[in-house]
């Protein structure tokens, strides 16, 4: 048996991006920068290490969301790791990135104004594979 789920929550490193699929599909594409505590060997401090995930939402949610998940904006995002494999200019290149079930506001960079908790799901049957 295995599991795929990830959960993490940190803040929007740039605003979404919607595009749609051939089909018409909305695809939201946008990262997360989430933050690892590591210990710095030379000076023996504790410093925050900045790591980047890429997140993709699809479906209607996703076009509903877009409008809101702006650079900054702190966001909970819970879904399953997709790996991808591609080749450009020769070089293999590839990257693992969350394909969102759910996605929790917890507050814009801007204090939350007028942000109230937002959740959305999607089902099985909204991601294209």
């Amino acid at each position: 048996m295995s599991i795929n789920r990830a959960t993490i929550s940190g803040n929007l490193t740039r605003d979404g991006e919607l595009r749609s699929t051939a089909s018409g599909m909305p695809v939201l594409s946008f990262s997360v920068a989430v933050n690892d505590r590591r210990k710095n060997n030379q000076t023996g401090e504790w410093e925050d290490v900045p790591n980047f995930i890429d997140c993709t939402m699809f479906g209607s949610r996703a076009q509903g969301l877009s409008q809101y998940l702006t650079k900054g904006t702190k966001v909970a995002v819970e879904g399953k790791l997709r790996w991808s494999q591609w080749e450009r200019d020769g070089q293999k290149r590839s990257k693992i990135e969350i394909i969102v079930d759910s996605l929790d506001f917890m507050s814009s960079r801007e204090g939350g104004a007028g942000m109230a908790a937002a959740e959305s799901s999607m089902s099985e049957e909204d991601i294209p594979f």
